[in-house]
């Protein structure tokens, strides 16, 4: 693995802890201004000094985060349908010379194994690789949960295998019972997905349950900037990710900080 490589690749994944909190704004290339979404800017200065990499796409990056911000980003380079379609119909939308115009430290790219379009997505995905490989640019794969498509073990656990054999550097997935056989069988590190909104302490167990087996960490959005106090919830999720902090103290970290910013603002 070359330098560039290597240097991107520890800006996504902190070489001090070899763990990541990654902030995800990237919904609005399928849904359109999402709750919590609808002026990207706002929502993401406040929380980018707690994130290690901000997962969003060019149109925000270029519109919405000033160029004197310092963090990592990690460019959404697929898409084409929206959620009136089949999202699975994904196409890459950004060249690898934007994405290095951008000064991106890795490109995201889903794949839907398992869908009638599974081989559409995944040689798109080897098609990235091998300019990011030429590039030095890390390709991070998003396993992408159809419909019909069951969030377990064996599912995620296949769709991961691929992503790996394939090249990926990273692969996001879903977190699922026997979340350590997806891990061991995926030689490249995991980082789990928030998905759909959830109460924030259930958030917490869920960033908490997959760093504790196995994940390098987690790439959350919804459950972040769609908390009632997205600041807390970062600055919890982080101390968990980076400095393994149990649950019960994690719980107890996010109602004090709550209680703080609510006392500032009163």
């Amino acid at each position: 693995m070359d330098w560039g490589m290597k240097n991107r690749l520890s800006r996504i994944i902190r070489p001090e802890t070899g763990r990541t909190v990654m902030l995800a704004v990237d919904h609005g290339y399928f849904l359109g201004p999402t709750t919590g979404l609808q002026e990207p800017g706002k929502t993401i200065a406040p929380l980018i000094p707690y994130a290690d990499s901000l997962m969003l796409t060019r149109g925000v990056l270029r519109s919405c985060v000033t160029t004197a911000t310092d963090i990592p980003i990690v460019l959404r380079v697929s898409g084409g349908t929206s959620i009136l379609g089949n999202l699975a119909n994904e196409a890459t939308t950004v060249s690898m010379k934007d994405a290095l115009r951008l000064n991106v430290s890795g490109v995201a790219l889903s794949i839907f194994v398992g869908s009638d379009l599974e081989r559409q997505t995944l040689l798109a995905m080897a098609d990235l690789i091998n300019e990011g490989e030429d590039c030095g640019v890390p390709v991070l794969a998003v396993t992408a949960v159809g419909k019909d498509m069951a969030r377990d073990s064996r599912y995620l656990g296949l769709a991961c295998r691929i992503a790996a054999e394939l090249g990926a550097h990273v692969v996001k997935t879903y977190y699922c019972e026997d979340f350590e056989k997806v891990v061991k069988n995926c030689p490249v590190p995991i980082v789990i997905a928030g998905g759909k909104k959830i109460p924030e302490l259930d958030a917490l167990k869920l960033a908490f349950d997959a760093v504790s087996r196995g994940a390098v960490g987690v790439d959350m959005g919804r459950n972040i900037f769609q908390s009632e106090h997205p600041v807390a919830m970062i600055r919890t999720v982080r101390e968990i990710v980076h400095n393994n902090m149990p649950l019960d103290k994690a719980v107890d970290m996010y109602k004090t900080l709550s209680k703080e910013k609510e006392t500032a603002f009163a």
